[in-house]
């Protein structure tokens, strides 16, 4: 992770454990990148919530599912889970080398 305060509890997942987490109903994927990175492509089901433009109150309740944060490579998925960290948040996951490692795993994006 590429944060400063990282917990014990924080976890990264790889794109195949996480590729099965939203077909299965059991995650909530939030892309921390910004509006027009997000509409080039992102993951399948996602929610778009810029680092930039929030804090962790702007993450929706989850309604028991697993948060999974992600970026391009992990660095702003992990500065995200530094604040939520500082705001005593329960999101402690994030995507583990991003959408790039996505891509790489022949996993598919949208547009839009």
């Amino acid at each position: 992770m590429s944060g400063s305060i990282q917990r014990e509890v924080d976890r990264a997942i790889g794109p195949a454990s996480l590729r099965a987490m939203p077909r299965s109903g059991s995650a909530l994927l939030i892309d921390v990148r910004q509006a027009a990175e997000f509409a080039e492509g992102h993951l399948p089901g996602a929610l778009n919530i810029p680092l930039s433009e929030s804090s962790p109150d702007a993450i929706p309740d989850a309604a028991g599912r697993t948060i999974v944060l992600q970026c391009v490579g992990g660095k702003r998925s992990g500065i995200a889970l530094d604040r939520c960290a500082e705001a005593q948040s329960v999101v402690d996951t994030h995507l583990a080398g991003g959408i790039g490692a996505w891509k790489e795993a022949g996993f598919p994006v949208v547009a839009g």
